[in-house]
């Protein structure tokens, strides 16, 4: 699998909503909020980074949980702020590059911080090796020399143990919503004339079993999820969680990376446990018992044909019918429960959000880089830039876009490369990156100081001059 790209600053944003995010999920009544901000900060988290134990102070749990609370995007106002001093390099020196490649050498499972703490004591030790630059950049220059730290090989796991099961029901709408598929036992047809199993996507809102968005479809892949996602969120608007399984279509990267943008934090369901989604199959029930029953008639039945009836039946049946578990209809007690979802935003930015990142070393010679076998043009203001970075959906490459690796700001959307229309030999004037330099006059400064280092050093010279015509000589011959 690819690695991830997404910076450190993203993991840290991630992070603090993942701390803060069980407060939007089910907000404190009134007056229990510092209550609720103490436990938190009494809590023991897993470091982003380096994965160590770690606590968070009481006022920095409560900074964090205004910011995300004031805030439509909680992950971005939570983002750490780009440096403006970022991308400046600081210096070495050779002797402390040499004593770091030998203490990686000796301990290359040791983090940068006690390499760092490590090489500090020795510089007090030993004066000659000079200053100690920051933590950052010896941290940056043993990157910059490939000393990368090498984890700890295991070869054990711990055992999971069995838990016990509980019913659960969140206290507000839009706190926790539930996806799943499901494979209808009536077949449709496609457009080619072969039968199919359609699939089932289902969102459903935990607390008033409301059915956000409900579409069939012939393919169980992460466009059709993401396709269905959308849907749901600009209906009902932004849930503050997610609970699905771990199917193919839910692990995907452009699933996962999308709830992250969007600040949905996402619950998957333990391996061998389905009974944590129940509610989805307590709701395909009715869906095979009465509407699939009621088109046993249809004796060709479409895709068109079973979406237009799934909508109404949800919309019209299941959302005003008496739900035997909350003793009310679906849509009467979303309206009367306290709603913590958010706005949706524009459908351009909810496309947008379900993308993966990754970088692309730009090619020198025609300014283009290649995404899942298609190449791409970069526009020449960015040919300077050796490794740009891109963010991409591998079902959809029409929405290929160039992004700022620091702060994750979209520069410029990419188009692939038309070969045709480049044919026509019209190529525009590339402008100079830097202002045109004087031509280059005299001795080289390098060169001029040996020459005057060899003259001041007294050394006869290297070689005879040859003189024609000097008075020393006789007359030449006529």
């Amino acid at each position: 699998m690819a690695q991830d790209d997404d910076g450190t600053a993203e993991r840290w944003a991630l992070f603090r909503h993942a701390v803060i995010g069980r407060l939007l999920i089910s907000p404190p009544p009134r007056g229990h909020l510092q209550k609720a901000l103490r436990e938190l900060a009494a809590e023991s988290f897993e470091h982003p980074v380096t994965g160590e134990p770690m606590r968070i102070g009481f006022s920095t749990v409560e900074s964090w949980y205004y910011l995300a609370c004031k805030s439509r995007d909680p992950v971005g106002a939570l983002r750490r702020k780009v440096r403006h001093d970022a991308g400046q390099q600081r210096s070495v020196s050779e002797a402390l590059q040499e004593l770091l490649r030998v203490r990686h050498a000796q301990h290359p499972t040791w983090s940068y911080d006690l390499h760092y703490r490590n090489v500090q004591v020795l510089v007090e030790q030993h004066p000659e090796l000079g200053p100690l630059p920051s933590y950052a950049t010896v941290r940056r220059a043993m990157k910059r020399m490939g000393l990368y730290r090498q984890r700890r090989r295991t070869d054990h796991k711990a055992a999971s143990s069995p838990r016990e099961v509980r019913s659960f029901e969140k206290e507000h709408a839009h706190a926790l919503w539930h996806l799943d598929f499901h494979h209808g036992r009536r077949n449709v047809v496609m457009p080619d004339g072969t039968l199919v199993v359609p699939k089932l996507l289902a969102v459903l809102d935990d607390h008033s079993r409301l059915c956000c968005h409900a579409q069939w479809y012939f393919e169980e892949t992460a466009e059709q999820l993401i396709h269905a996602l959308i849907q749901a969120f600009l209906k009902r608007g932004l849930p503050r969680s997610i609970q699905m399984d771990r199917g193919s279509a839910m692990i995907a990267e452009e699933t996962k990376k999308g709830l992250d943008r969007l600040s949905i934090k996402l619950f998957p369901t333990e391996p061998e446990s389905p009974h944590q989604n129940g509610k989805q199959e307590t709701f395909f029930a009715p869906v095979e018992g009465q509407l699939i029953a009621m088109l046993e008639g249809v004796q060709t039945l479409e895709l068109d044909l079973l979406n237009r009836a799934t909508i109404a039946w949800v919309e019209r049946d299941y959302h005003r019918r008496v739900h035997r578990e909350i003793g009310t209809t679906p849509l009467g007690r979303l309206q009367e429960a306290k709603s913590v979802g958010r706005p949706a935003p524009s459908v351009q930015e909810l496309r947008d959000a379900f993308r993966i990142r990754r970088k692309r070393k730009q090619r020198r010679g025609d300014g283009t880089i290649t995404i899942e076998g298609v190449r791409f043009q970069i526009p020449s203001v960015y040919r300077h830039i050796e490794r740009v970075t891109v963010r991409y959906a591998r079902f959809d490459l029409a929405r290929t876009s160039m992004v700022d690796p620091r702060s994750g700001t979209e520069l410029c959307r990419l188009r692939p490369v038309d070969k045709r229309q480049n044919a026509d030999g019209h190529r525009a004037a590339v402008e100079p990156m830097t202002d045109e330099p004087p031509p280059a006059s005299g001795i080289a400064p390098l060169l001029e100081r040996l020459m005057a280092d060899y003259e001041r050093a007294g050394h006869p010279p290297a070689y005879l001059p040859e003189r024609f015509g000097s008075d020393d000589d006789p007359d030449p011959a006529p």
